[in-house]
């Protein structure tokens, strides 16, 4: 094997494992984070978790990926440890299918139909359509569909240069010996452990051995000790993504090593037990990449099998290994669910961003209408529920910004891009809002304790001007929560009745602080209310106008409110007559 052999493996491995990033992208993005959602479902059923395990990371095409993705939902509190271990389980079996794919590669015959499943006759014809679909193809998912077809076609050229590259090898001593020391099981364990954690992917390390194969210098005998080990190597990426995270994520990962460790030592116990007493003759065989995939399925399967029954006693042990030194707090305000790990799958990592964003618009909702009643009926108990809503809102907006700054680096759908975008300029509005919800918490105790009451027709009026700003809010949050330009357009004019009814109500203070039937005291804290509530009203006014513009790709406030505000806009001025009704003081 020459100089230009070696560079050609070298590059073949390259495009291999690019191919095998490129399509797994590809195939995430075209999920949705639809697949991380059915994992977030999960009931208790071991078989249902085992089940989805292996449909997720077979559609994903990485249990590295998918046993990542349980960590961090054990670590959000989303999952149950008892739940994550079927998933693990169903993760090593779905991996199986990526060697199935790549053992295409070795149909040999000389029939037109069955060399058309050869992936060296089917994916250039891929390679073709991926590419005009990333040049040509104006839809997003086109696109996502191109790059699978194009992944998949640089991974089987990079499979096919890797094949050709290492022939040579059958015919040099030295190569042929090494193979030889790993029909050893330890020593084949331990290089196809080393190898998987080095490239963090099983699948591609399976992969590897496939290609090694077309030398056939590759027997059963030192396969399957490699393939055992690569197992055990894959657990390296949950065990380094469970550093710093809660002690039930780095049991889940403890799951994940415990179950490929006793499984391959159940596995090698009773095989090479059988060994010795049938003596297997295959394992003297030259193994071809169906093989490896058989052998690859057959371990996964046999492994989940046997340790599925006692699923329980895999948690025990992994509690037992992290052991309670003191009680993890939980958190209850949803922030958690943002996990770090979660942006490897960007798309699931949106959809958590939006569940938060949501939780936070809500919180922020509620502390609003909690101070409100407080006029109705002042309540101690309600006042502290405004000040910790305000806090939590607060911690959302913490949160959120900073993870929607790390996900705005990744590969994003343009979809998720403008979610992205809306949820960023938005959570500023809804920590405002829950800011002036506690000014008018704050009023209504300076009421309370000095004894103070506003006049029965200041408070008719200022019932009114609440209950308009209860449906700006109530609107404005619809609109963000269902991106709905159409609805977006009521808010404005709602904005506009509410400017002008905080005006009016300012005139009607001063008219009756001349007749005398209100003090100047009243005046400060009712000019006070009705100075937050006009603000709660141009949050809203942001929040709409911030989901119209981002849907066009712009965001010029300034003139989006001018051309809306026009003389000769009769839709506007039709929509603000009919809410001016609605709000007639009286």
């Amino acid at each position: 094997m020459d100089f230009f052999s070696i560079l050609s493996m070298i590059g073949g491995l390259a495009l291999f494992l690019y191919g095998m990033h490129v399509m797994g992208d590809g195939l995430a993005k075209v999920s949705g984070g639809k697949m991380e959602k059915i994992l977030e479902s999960l009931t208790s059923n071991p078989l249902k978790a085992v089940g989805l395990g292996a449909l997720v990371t077979a559609v994903i095409q990485s249990s590295s990926a998918t046993t990542v993705m349980v960590v961090g939902f054990v670590n959000s509190g989303i999952m149950k440890l008892s739940q994550a271990v079927g998933v693990i389980m169903g993760a090593n079996i779905g991996t199986t299918v990526t060697s199935w794919i790549l053992s295409l590669s070795g149909i040999e015959s000389d029939n037109f139909f069955v060399q058309l499943f050869k992936p060296a006759s089917f994916s250039p014809v891929l390679a073709m359509i991926g590419v005009a679909f990333l040049l040509f193809a104006k839809s997003e998912r086109k696109k996502d569909l191109g790059t699978i077809f194009l992944g998949f076609a640089v991974l089987m050229y990079g499979m096919d240069s890797m094949s050709a590259a290492v022939k040579p090898l059958a015919d040099v001593p030295e190569f042929t010996g090494i193979l030889t020391a790993f029909s050893n099981p330890l020593l084949g364990m331990l290089a196809g452990a080393l190898l998987t954690a080095v490239i963090q992917s099983s699948s591609a390390s399976v992969g590897i051995l496939q290609a090694l194969c077309v030398t056939g210098a590759v027997s059963y005998g030192a396969a399957i000790p490699i393939i055992l080990g690569q197992n055990i190597g894959t657990c390296v990426t949950a065990l380094l993504s469970a550093i710093g995270a809660k002690k039930n994520a780095k049991r889940a990962a403890m799951v994940h090593l415990y179950f490929n460790i006793i499984g391959t030592t159940v596995f090698l116990v009773i095989f090479y037990g059988l060994n010795l007493v049938f003596k297997f003759s295959f394992l003297d065989h030259a193994a071809n990449a169906a093989g490896i995939a058989v052998a690859h399925s057959a371990f996964n399967v046999f492994a989940t099998a046997v340790l599925l029954p006692f699923s329980k006693g895999l948690e025990k042990l992994a509690c037992l290994t992290i052991r309670d030194e003191k009680e993890e707090t939980a958190q209850s305000d949803g922030a958690q669910l943002l996990d770090i790990r979660f942006l490897e799958q960007p798309a699931f990592a949106m959809e958590q961003s939006r569940n938060v964003a949501k939780r936070m618009a809500d919180t922020s909702k509620n502390a609003l209408f909690t101070a409100f009643s407080l006029f109705r009926e002042y309540n101690p108990e309600q006042e502290k529920a405004v000040t910790e809503e305000e806090k939590r809102v607060d911690a959302y907006e913490d949160a959120l910004g900073s993870y929607l700054v790390k996900l705005g680096q990744k590969d994003l759908t343009q979809q998720d891009s403008r979610d992205l975008s809306i949820i960023l300029h938005c959570i500023g509005d809804f920590e405002r809002i829950s800011d002036h919800a506690v000014n008018i918490m704050e009023s209504a105790r300076e009421l309370h304790e000095k004894g103070i009451h506003f006049s029965k027709k200041a408070l008719e009026e200022l019932k009114v001007i609440s209950r308009a700003v209860a449906d700006i809010v109530n609107t404005s949050y619809q609109v963000f929560e269902e991106k709905d330009r159409e609805l977006a357009k009521q808010v404005e004019p709602l904005e506009e009745i509410i400017d002008e009814l905080n005006m009016e109500l300012k005139n009607r203070h001063v008219r009756r602080l001349r007749e005398g039937t209100c003090t100047i005291e009243q005046g400060f804290i009712l000019s006070d209310v009705l100075t937050s509530l006009e603000r709660i009203a141009d949050h809203c006014s942001n929040i709409a106008v911030c989901v119209s513009q981002v849907a066009e790709d712009s965001f010029d406030t300034h003139s989006y409110l001018n051309a809306m505000k026009k003389e000769e806009n009769e839709a506007f001025q039709r929509r603000m007559e009919e809410t001016r009704k609605q709000y007639s003081l009286p």
